[in-house]
């Protein structure tokens, strides 16, 4: 039991850090910038209590503000996130899964994953972007920028999740 939060806080900080030093400095296009570290949120277990998912939402979000220097901007769209996510899963998963599942490729399959992807990416990318902007004056480049970040941010995810899926396939066969 300890070993996996430790596993989950190594996921955490080190999400956090790849995000600050590396994908912030990203701009594909001047309109595309990949935010990696909200995976952190998607892949929890299903059955992590509310109110330590908002609060882990709101950590990894204010976590990166503070590295960011985003007043935050962050942790409300990672809180917002959190908040939603248990209603986005009960769209993509069926009835009868495990309590305990872990969403992911292998769990759900690349229809429902993708679709729980794409509308959790959206709508905290819409969200961050917003508050970013703070202004529907030029709605077409904040659309751009939200439609270009999820791009990139959802082959990010993608990649990570393939990369896990084979790592935890490659040691079950071991």
């Amino acid at each position: 039991m300890g070993l996996l939060y430790l596993k989950r806080v190594a996921w955490l900080v080190g999400l956090i850090l790849l995000q600050v030093l590396v994908l912030s400095h990203i701009h594909i296009g001047g309109v595309a910038t990949p935010f990696l570290y909200i995976y952190f949120l998607l892949v929890l277990n299903r059955d992590v209590n509310r109110y330590v998912l908002l609060l882990l939402g709101f950590v990894l979000g204010l976590g990166t503000d503070i590295f960011l220097s985003t007043p935050g901007m962050n942790a409300a769209a990672s809180t917002l996130l959190a908040f939603i996510r248990p209603y986005l899963l009960h769209l993509f998963v069926p009835r009868d899964s495990a309590e305990d599942m872990e969403p992911g490729l292998r769990t759900m399959g690349i229809g429902s994953f993708s679709g729980y992807v794409l509308l959790a990416l959206f709508i905290h990318l819409f969200t961050l972007l917003t508050l970013e902007t703070f202004s529907f004056f030029n709605l077409g480049t904040l659309l751009l920028k939200v439609v270009g970040s999820l791009l990139v941010t959802y082959g990010c995810v993608m990649a990570v999740e393939y990369i896990r899926k084979d790592s935890r396939r490659t040691h079950a066969e071991l």
